[in-house]
């Protein structure tokens, strides 16, 4: 008896040491996994041809006559849409804007004045498309951060931002930086591979 338990003590220790080594993924795997398990809809694409396609689909899929988009150079992506594009901000219309940058470790997604306006996340659309590029990536909010103010040419951003979750349902109650500001959204990414 004691020979199956030595035997079987270490087939366990070793399950063990397997399940203790770390997993190093690179910051595109990494926010992935990290956006999804929040509940994000990811659709990456490696042409614009593929954003304009896939912005399409969505369109359609949720049945949106009307999107803003206060971007100009956005907009473009919308013209193979029959979708209306609305260029004033409205918390009952989806949201298709650009970003600051992705935050790889935790899956969040950093806006600023930029890209929202004066505008709290927390009173905007419950329905966000966010189309972001590969070159966005970055390790954690710190990087982020620093990325915004290095980005800028004399006048830093304000109103700086992030979705943390992706389901409208989930509550952030537990985060004490979002307290009262609950800024979960039904959220699609679009990111397009620009290395």
């Amino acid at each position: 008896m004691s020979f199956f338990k030595k035997l079987f003590n270490k087939v366990s220790s070793k399950e063990k040491r397997a399940k203790e080594e770390e997993v190093f993924l690179s910051f595109d795997d990494a926010f992935v996994h990290n956006f999804i398990q929040k509940g994000g809809k990811f659709l990456y694409c490696t042409a614009a041809k593929e954003v304009e396609s896939n912005l399409e689909k969505i369109i359609q899929e949720n049945n949106w006559s009307k999107i803003v988009c206060v971007n100009n150079d956005l907009s473009t992506y919308i013209q193979r849409s029959e979708a209306k594009v609305i260029s004033q901000y409205s918390n009952n219309l989806p949201f298709f804007t650009t970003c600051e940058h992705l935050i790889s470790d935790n899956g969040d997604i950093l806006f600023s004045s930029n890209q929202i306006g004066s505008e709290k996340l927390a009173n905007m659309s419950k329905n966000f498309i966010v189309f972001a590029t590969t070159s966005q990536l970055v390790k954690d909010t710190g990087q982020g951060l620093t990325g915004i103010k290095s980005n800028a040419k004399g006048v830093i951003p304000t109103n700086i931002s992030a979705i943390k979750n992706y389901q409208i349902q989930q509550d952030s109650s537990d985060d004490f930086l979002s307290y009262g500001n609950s800024n979960s959204k039904n959220l699609y990414l679009l990111l397009l591979e620009d290395f």
